[in-house]
């Protein structure tokens, strides 16, 4: 398998998933600003949309949007426990997570990282943002993780955008600072999932380890 990845971006969520589960998936690095690849080539040729990630199968097929490549390979190694099973409970409450961070959180970024074009929008948008933060924190009040004590891919997701709101790069360069400072079931659920040794890795490979 080969996943199409820029760093710092959502795509991080799906390099966590890859640590956690162990499987042998080569990473190509798309940049994000011209959409190139290292060898010259124009992402756009494998993805029309041109955003990340985007994950080709050893059969040449395609498998596009994190959300659902998370669960793809997380089914590849069940044991791992990053996805409930089919057909549970649990399952339908891990894709209720994933629908809430696409819709809510992750477009909920969107004006702050082109606060240029968006303009006034960026003064709605970010306390809109503030709040979906607000009760995630709520959410998290006695649990390790989203779902409880396990670590699933809805955890690897809302880490890769949290860390938006909370990097200093990101901040500089988009307008993406987002208010934690009273959120401390957040904030401790971040660093617990920071300190987990892939994601250690991950950062480190993308050079975001002391950000």
């Amino acid at each position: 398998m080969k996943l199409y990845h820029a760093p710092g971006s959502c795509s991080q969520a799906i390099c966590i998933v890859l640590q956690e589960t162990g499987l042998n998936t080569e990473i190509i690095k798309v940049n994000a600003r011209n959409h190139l690849l290292d060898d010259g080539t124009s992402y756009y040729d494998l993805a029309e949309l041109g955003y990340v990630p985007l994950l080709q199968l050893d059969d040449g097929t395609f498998l596009r949007e994190g959300p659902v490549i998370a669960q793809y390979l997380a089914d590849q190694r069940p044991e791992s426990g990053l996805a409930p099973a089919h057909g549970t409970r649990e399952r339908y409450q891990m894709l209720e997570w994933l629908n809430f961070l696409t819709s809510e959180v992750h477009k909920g970024f969107i004006p702050l990282l082109y606060a240029v074009a968006a303009g006034r929008w960026v003064d709605t948008a970010r306390p809109k943002l503030e709040s979906r933060y607000e009760w995630i924190n709520q959410q998290l009040a006695g649990k390790q993780f989203l779902m409880g004590d396990v670590f699933t891919i809805a955890d690897a997701y809302l880490f890769a955008l949290t860390g938006w709101g909370k990097a200093t790069w990101m901040q500089s360069v988009y307008n993406a600072n987002v208010d934690f400072s009273l959120h401390r079931h957040l904030q401790a659920w971040y660093e617990r999932v920071r300190d987990r040794s892939t994601v250690q890795r991950v950062l480190s490979e993308e050079g975001f380890l002391d950000n």
